[in-house]
């Protein structure tokens, strides 16, 4: 990765007053002439760098030279160490090297004070590497296959172009061409299974406002519901629904309003609330859940 790597000869240089083209292309394993190319580069960004001949030789920078770490902030500084922490979940293999050599370059210790894991409780390592995967196919640009179940529980498989991850309503998704569908569409990252990423590339480019897309196709599909969830159910209103949608009633129940995109996923969802759930509208939905849950006791009987 050429980025990294002019950062890290810069870092050298700062450490070491003069290095040889020859130890910087061991050390990075391209030719000589790669190093030089990078000399160029960096010079060409204002970085006073230079190539010197004969014995004692090399490539330095002009002394006195040194990072001005004073047009970055303290809070800055931290921030931009705390984004590398969290990066390292994606898989990004310079991180950690990164972080170590910006420590040291602000002249702060780093705490590990935040772990991100975006897989489930429990995952297998397959699953921890699904995340990684993504984010290598979007950047090479690579096609991606994986088998897929939608919010009914019906099983297909898809091929798209992977442009971007979103996270929205504690949940990731791919947003990308369907190549099937010949549009753009979303996928929860929950519901993906056997991802392979292809060696088949495109050049398309994610759209302006792939969120804005994403909610014109959640919303295309969803309705307007209304609960009333008892009070002991306030840690599921309080994690699921954002303030605008809630309602604190004078028994300490809670009303929600909002849009849930229809099929058997919504069913599931409002199941999962038990008895905690005391009023659904519209009717219909109602209805539609008594006939569920009385489906549920007649399988439940069958083993008596």
């Amino acid at each position: 990765m050429p980025i990294n790597r002019h950062f890290e000869i810069i870092y050298m240089l700062l450490d070491r007053k003069t290095i040889t083209a020859k130890e910087l292309a061991e050390h990075f394993e391209v030719s000589t002439r790669t190093i030089y190319r990078d000399v160029d580069v960096l010079s060409g960004a204002g970085i006073p760098i230079y190539a010197s001949k004969g014995k004692g030789g090399g490539i330095s920078l002009l002394e006195g030279y040194s990072f001005n770490t004073s047009l970055l902030s303290s809070d800055e500084q931290e921030d931009i160490l705390m984004g590398l922490q969290t990066l390292e979940v994606t898989g990004f293999q310079y991180s950690d090297d990164i972080l170590e050599k910006l420590s040291r370059l602000f002249k702060k210790n780093t705490t590990n004070w935040i772990d991100v894991d975006f897989s489930p409780w429990g995952s297998e390592q397959e699953n921890k590497q699904l995340f990684a995967s993504l984010r290598g196919a979007i950047i090479q640009n690579l096609v991606i296959c994986f088998s897929y179940f939608n919010s009914e529980g019906v099983k297909s498989e898809r091929n798209i172009e992977p442009l971007q991850l979103l996270f929205k309503w504690n949940a990731w998704y791919v947003s990308g061409y369907c190549l099937a569908k010949k549009d753009f569409r979303i996928f929860k990252v929950s519901r993906m299974r056997e991802l392979v990423v292809t060696n088949q590339s495109f050049s398309r480019e994610a759209p302006s406002s792939a969120i804005g897309n994403a909610e014109n196709q959640v919303s295309n599909s969803s309705i307007p519901v209304m609960l009333r969830i008892a009070s002991k159910g306030a840690y599921r209103v309080y994690d699921e629904f954002s303030d605008h949608m809630i309602t604190v009633n004078e028994d300490g129940s809670f009303t929600v309003n909002a849009h849930f995109p229809i099929g058997a996923w919504l069913d599931s969802y409002l199941l999962s609330f038990g008895t905690m759930l005391e009023e659904i509208k519209p009717k219909e939905l109602r209805t539609r859940l008594m006939t569920k849950i009385d489906e549920i006791k007649r399988n439940l009987h069958v083993g008596d």
